[in-house]
């Protein structure tokens, strides 16, 4: 079976939110469109208590993508966003979430962050997205959302390390860099992710 995994299409990821990804609505159209091309709708949402580690607001003196270590693991630090009950944490208005089934919420500990949707980016605590899908007897996973360089790439990585098979909707997702896109591209194929165009899901 199949699943389409929503990648974080939340107001701050967007132009005018708070960590905006270039062209980051133009993916919403496209998500809407694949949803009913699938058994299984899931989302992932950012979901930061006020004061997380991973803000450079609560290391005084530093600025906003800055690099630091955050209990032992190498961390970039990000504006305040996706903070819980603030309209930024908040689906695009856009989306379509009647399909959505369930909703995984990370990077809830203040200590830790969590780019992927299926573990913290420590890997210490899981999700239970995987154990999810598995038991809804999903085999191949579709990623679409945000950001194509970060969480849906880490989402990705984690899948395939789940023995999920891993198609990337290229058209449905935006990267924060072209560079930062380009690596995680390459690290991803060479993995075994595919790498697909939204009309060969169509």
């Amino acid at each position: 079976m199949k699943a389409l995994l929503l990648i974080d299409i939340q107001n701050d990821f967007v132009p005018g939110g708070a960590l905006a990804v270039p062209g980051g609505d133009a993916v919403i159209p496209l998500a809407n469109a694949l949803q009913p091309r699938f058994e299984l709708v899931v989302a992932t949402q950012d979901w930061h208590p006020a004061g997380h580690g991973s803000f450079a607001s609560s290391h005084p003196g530093r600025q906003p993508f800055e690099q630091t270590d955050l209990h032992g693991l190498p961390q970039t630090l990000w504006p305040d966003h996706c903070v819980q009950g603030t309209p930024g944490a908040d689906f695009h208005p856009a989306l379509n979430q009647h399909r959505i089934e369930a909703i995984f919420r990370k990077g809830t500990n203040p200590d830790l962050d969590s780019y992927s949707g299926f573990f913290d980016n420590g890997h210490r605590k899981s999700t239970g997205l995987a154990d999810y899908l598995r038991g809804r007897g999903v085999t191949q996973v579709y990623l679409a959302g945000l950001a194509a360089d970060y969480c849906v790439y880490f989402s990705a990585k984690d899948a395939l390390q789940e023995g999920f098979e891993v198609f990337f909707i290229e058209e449905a997702t935006r990267a924060i860099s072209v560079e930062g896109y380009q690596q995680a591209r390459a690290d991803l194929e060479q993995r075994g992710a595919r790498f697909v165009a939204a009309n060969e899901v169509f």
